[in-house]
């Protein structure tokens, strides 16, 4: 392509966030549902990214919101899993599908329960997102939620509705019984294989803690790494009191 195409420029205006450079790539002739060399689309890249206002300008010229990028990726997925709540917001707004299913069959509210990213999961469920869905290996959602360790995102889903309220409270109290770290560790030795040396950090903000584990190389490098909250105590607490209401 020619690097005066506007659809070549596209790309590069809106993964910097541009929205000048976009409004004038649009006007110029580049296409809201451009894709580039790999298939991924302009408004994919945009969600992903983080960049709301450049998400409503393609949004506003023509791009289709539930468009799947390279086939595979839907842009509410991807934005959801990045924690990208006004992005998530916009699409919606503009008619997103808040269950489409994506690769794999995850949802949007499968991404954001799985990285416990409560303000996206509000904004889905309010939106119409099915709060019992399941996920792509049949967990109910309050089950994922409960596994990441976010009250936030199981608070969330109990406000919705959500069943399997036992199923949950088993995961949290399995949890709270060996352990954020030792769930993370055993988890990166099924998938890389035990012996790798690890290292542990701990994250604090405004929802609480979030433990990561990373395996090292032999160099001592990150090659590998997971983190859950450390939220079981309390959704444990909430679990049993909503299951002690009458009819859960």
């Amino acid at each position: 392509m020619s690097t005066n195409d506007p659809a070549a420029l596209l790309f590069p205006a809106v993964y910097e966030g541009d929205e000048d450079a976009v409004v004038r790539l649009l006007r110029a002739g580049a296409s809201p549902e451009a894709v580039d060399e790999e298939g991924e689309s302009a408004l994919y890249l945009a969600a992903v990214s983080d960049r709301p206002a450049v998400v409503r300008l393609l949004l506003v010229a023509g791009a289709e919101p539930d468009r799947l990028s390279r086939g595979t990726d839907a842009p509410l997925c991807g934005a959801a899993c990045g924690g990208h709540t006004e992005v998530v917001r916009a699409l919606l707004a503009a008619g997103a599908h808040p269950d489409i299913v994506e690769e794999f069959g995850f949802t949007a509210l499968t991404w954001a329960l799985r990285r416990g990213h409560t303000a996206v999961a509000e904004a889905l469920l309010e939106a119409g997102a099915d709060p019992g869905r399941p996920g792509p290996a049949g967990e109910p959602p309050l089950v994922t939620a409960a596994h990441r360790g976010s009250a936030g995102c199981v608070r969330a889903l109990l406000a919705h509705g959500a069943g399997a309220r036992g199923e949950a409270l088993a995961e949290a109290r399995r949890l709270l019984g060996v352990g954020v770290e030792a769930e993370l560790r055993e988890g990166l030795a099924r998938t890389h294989g035990a012996g790798h040396a690890s290292v542990t950090h701990r994250h604090t903000s405004p929802e609480g803690v979030t433990v990561e584990v990373q395996f090292l190389d032999e160099r001592g490098r990150p090659f590998a790494g997971d983190d859950l909250e450390t939220g079981h105590a309390e959704i444990v607490a909430l679990l049993k009191a909503s299951t002690t209401r009458p009819g859960h």
